[in-house]
């Protein structure tokens, strides 16, 4: 193949020739209101003592998985996981906002 680009800067092949290009139509119908798959934020508001108390929980929990750190991000979504998954840790964080309330 030549390095002679066609006006459109697509490289042409001998005789002349415009190379199809490389990046096609896409294959997969797209289709309108299909389902997110992207995470969606959530924000905590912590006291002081609460946010201190959960940056040692993350290091001993590190330490105690040979790992360098686990982060607040990966704590959140365990502990959503588990709350979704086990009425009985449902039932008790019902009970502990009533109580807060």
């Amino acid at each position: 193949m030549s390095g002679i680009r066609g006006d459109d800067g697509r490289p042409r092949a001998a005789g002349g020739r415009v190379t199809p290009a490389v990046a096609a139509a896409p294959t997969e119908p797209f289709a309108i209101g299909r389902t997110r798959t992207a995470r969606t934020r959530r924000t905590v508001d912590l006291s002081a003592a609460q946010h201190r108390a959960l940056d040692i929980w993350q290091r001993e929990a590190a330490d105690r998985l040979g790992l360098a750190r686990v982060t607040g991000q990966e704590v959140l979504v365990a502990l959503v996981d588990q709350l979704l998954s086990d009425p009985k840790l449902s039932t008790q964080i019902i009970r502990t906002i009533r109580a807060r309330r």
